[in-house]
């Protein structure tokens, strides 16, 4: 490592850091045209990939207990009863066949000795596509955690691109929904007024995440440019290991190793747009996890190197070579 290198720091670990346990979740696949999501692919190469859930396990001290959890889940995946989704997502889905419905999130939470009605607390969506909300009534005692403005999308869209035919508005229980905070410079000073559990800083690359648990363990980091209220996390599972669910930020990750770009193709309006709603802010995003797989680059305040593992929504190879860290395994 140069003198001239940009190093990322991340927060040293407390005297006494709370880690998490991670573990992977089947919750569907699909089938994506290459073409339309990196560049120089072959216009008939399909690829049938997952989309990924994970738990993740929160472990603190108890008055009653050596030590109690938390558990959270990150994304859900596909609905596994197709019916459900409504007529313009059920066409967009018919063009991502073939699909896999089962196990779903519900059900491989199930598999590995958890509850999905009584032993999860929070649901987190990275977004509100059709391949991520997955069955919400599966959990009827989780609190969801969804980006800012996700509530409004559901109910009126973004755009042309992206018409509120596309998403479900009811789709999440209301009454056990938290939205984030705006995070944009010029939409914090409004949000500082209002009473939110949580705020946004800085760290590391990041203009914004938030410290969920407030311990340093798991981060919430806003991820503009796939969605409207695209968030990712960032989460710590031992004093040297950190883990970066990167939900749809991109889906190949030849492109965060910069061998391949965001493709770009017909919107079907006279212009040219990519699979993300904002290209550009979607490639800084993308520029800023690329930044955690470069080793040597990555330390921690007090100085040492760390590993930062990046999995996105739709690895397959990163799904079919770690197997034994799906649930009941873990990273």
């Amino acid at each position: 490592m140069t003198s001239s290198a940009h190093v990322l720091s991340l927060p040293a670990p407390a005297k006494n850091q709370t880690y998490v346990t991670i573990s992977a979740l089947d919750a569907g696949w699909l089938t994506l045209p290459e073409h339309l999501f990196i560049t120089n692919a072959a216009l008939e190469k399909r690829t049938t990939v997952p989309s990924l859930a994970f738990l993740i396990q929160h472990h603190s001290p108890s008055n009653n207990l050596p030590t109690s959890s938390t558990n959270l889940v990150f994304d859900l995946g596909l609905k596994r009863d197709f019916t459900k989704y409504r007529t313009a997502q059920q066409h967009h889905a018919s063009q991502r066949q073939p699909t896999i419905t089962s196990p779903d999130a519900a059900a491989s939470l199930l598999a590995g000795g958890v509850d999905p009605k009584k032993d999860i607390d929070t649901v987190i969506l990275s977004h509100v596509h059709w391949d991520h909300v997955g069955t919400p009534s599966d959990f009827p005692n989780s609190r969801f955690v969804v980006g800012s403005g996700t509530l409004h999308l559901l109910a009126n869209g973004a755009g042309p691109l992206y018409p509120a035919e596309l998403f479900n508005y009811d789709e999440l229980p209301f009454d056990r929904t938290y939205e984030l905070p705006p995070s944009s410079s010029s939409e914090v000073e409004k949000a500082a007024k209002q009473q939110t559990d949580h705020k946004w800083e800085a760290l590391a690359d990041f203009p914004a995440v938030v410290d969920f648990f407030g311990d340093g363990s798991v981060y919430i980091v806003d991820s503009p440019g796939h969605l409207i209220g695209h968030v990712n996390l960032l989460a710590r599972i031992s004093p040297t290991k950190w883990v970066y669910l990167g939900g749809d930020c991109c889906h190949d990750v030849r492109i965060l190793t910069g061998e391949c770009d965001v493709a770009m193709y017909d919107d079907g309006h006279g212009g040219l747009r990519s699979v993300h709603l904002d290209t550009d802010a979607a490639k800084g995003t993308i520029s800023r996890i690329g930044g955690l797989l470069k080793r040597g680059q990555v330390v921690q305040e007090d100085g040492g190197e760390v590993d930062v593992e990046v999995v996105v929504a739709h690895d397959k190879g990163w799904s079919e070579s770690n197997k034994e860290r799906f649930l009941p395994g873990h990273l």
